[in-house]
């Protein structure tokens, strides 16, 4: 079914029952109104159903138990199918509405709105897409990635490699495979500094998107007999680079992803055949967390679900989880600050970027926000496949935010200077 605004918050009763979306709530309580304008139908089909899930239900256990501050949520959740035009009225029908945050799930969508968001003072979240130096709360106060970003997450996937190697990477040859896009070349700065630093030889090889027919190149990445190998897209590109780096005889153990690699990646590609594969990781995977427990018991097992059941604790269902957390303690600072609200951004904005040593029960690395760091702390871990689920390889930790830093002040700066 094609998800718009109609069929998914208008036209489904059930939706609106579960969300606590019913008229009362307009009429009855305070709310606080999110614009969840994401792809369901075009491009990233692969991850926004699973993370549109668990927020979903981590906003409907939160409406259940009576809202946060004396505030229920209202999630508006829209298809953009990744066009910037349903994009933009997406995010122009929020601020008309009250809106005072989106969520758009999406790098291209996510750059096109920064001018609109910082305008007009709306909180959007970028986790795990836009820019990465959008970290910098000074240069970007009103765009939170609340994550850790791109530059980030290749800084610690360099740092795992280099634990792996007994501390040195010098003369070892690293392979970066990437989809050829602004969000593919989005590491290569950090990956360049990183390779003079340590002293490894960089080969990269980008594809043409969406990543379909990658044969080409991973006999190439074979031959060169790289020491490590970094793959990094979404959807399709990830499982056909996985597929075509198991094929070339590469050894699982030395090969990593961003936090683009799921459950359902492992099924396309064979669950056993994938066995050593690493990830970064984000947060807590599977069912054991605390607010995943709660989640399953108050929410899902009260047939109040927003999707299949057999999705909760999946990398990509916890990520939403994660964000969805997030934007509560937001909320409920900002209710803590200024109780009467007025709800606007800048109430949001306020509670956000205070956010301290958060970790929702578990669920996260501890996470503090800013008005200078908008990545919350750059906290992440390594996870390995073994053949079931991702399990970690290394506690959470922080590693090259030296390196990461000065790319995003570099970046940020030059955004105050020219807008660009």
């Amino acid at each position: 079914m094609s998800i718009d605004r109609r069929s998914f918050i208008a036209g489904t009763a059930a939706v609106a029952a579960q969300f606590g979306f019913a008229s009362r709530v307009y009429a009855e309580d305070k709310i606080v109104r999110f614009t969840i304008a994401q792809d369901f139908t075009r491009i990233y089909t692969f991850v926004t159903s699973e993370y549109n899930q668990g927020q979903r239900d981590y906003f409907a256990l939160v409406n259940e138990r009576g809202g946060v501050g004396g505030y229920k949520i209202v999630a508006d959740v829209t298809d953009h199918a990744n066009d910037l035009p349903r994009a933009i009225e997406a995010y122009e029908r929020g601020k008309r509405e009250g809106a005072v945050l989106i969520d758009p799930l999406s790098t291209p969508v996510a750059r096109a709105l920064v001018p609109r968001a910082l305008e007009d003072k709306i909180n959007m979240i970028t986790a795990y897409s836009g820019r990465s130096d959008a970290a910098d709360g000074t240069a970007f106060p009103y765009v939170l990635p609340l994550s850790i970003n791109y530059w980030t997450q290749a800084g610690l996937i360099i740092e795992n490699f280099k634990k792996t190697e007994k501390g040195s990477l010098k003369g070892k040859k690293i392979v970066f495979v990437h989809i050829d896009t602004p969000f593919g070349k989005e590491p290569l700065s950090i990956l360049q500094v990183l390779a003079q630093k340590e002293g490894f030889e960089l080969l990269t090889f980008p594809y043409t998107p969406p990543g379909n027919d990658q044969s080409a190149i991973w006999p190439q990445v074979r031959r060169a007999r790289p020491d490590f190998v970094i793959f990094w897209g979404a959807g399709v590109g990830q499982t056909v680079a996985l597929t075509e780096a198991i094929r070339n005889g590469l050894p699982m153990d030395r090969v990593s992803s961003s936090v683009w690699l799921s459950e359902s990646d492992m099924d396309v590609v064979g669950r056993d055949a994938a066995k050593g594969v690493m990830k970064v990781e984000p947060c807590v995977g599977g069912r054991e967390p605390k607010i995943i427990k709660d989640i399953l018991a108050e929410v899902v097992g009260k047939g109040k679900g927003a999707g299949p059941e057999a999705k909760v604790g999946t990398a990509y269902y916890n990520y939403g989880v994660q964000m969805g957390a997030l934007m509560v303690e937001g909320v409920r600072l900002a209710a803590a600050k200024a109780p009467n609200g007025p709800v606007t951004g800048p109430w949001l904005n306020d509670g956000l970027r205070s956010i301290t040593n958060f970790t929702a029960e578990g669920l996260l690395p501890p996470t503090t926000v800013t008005r200078e760091d908008h990545q919350g702390g750059g906290m992440g871990r390594i996870s390995r496949w073994d053949g079931a689920k991702f399990v970690p390889v290394t506690d959470w930790f922080s590693a090259n935010q030296d390196v990461v830093w000065g790319e995003i002040k570099k970046n940020s700066e030059t955004f105050k200077t020219t807008g660009k």
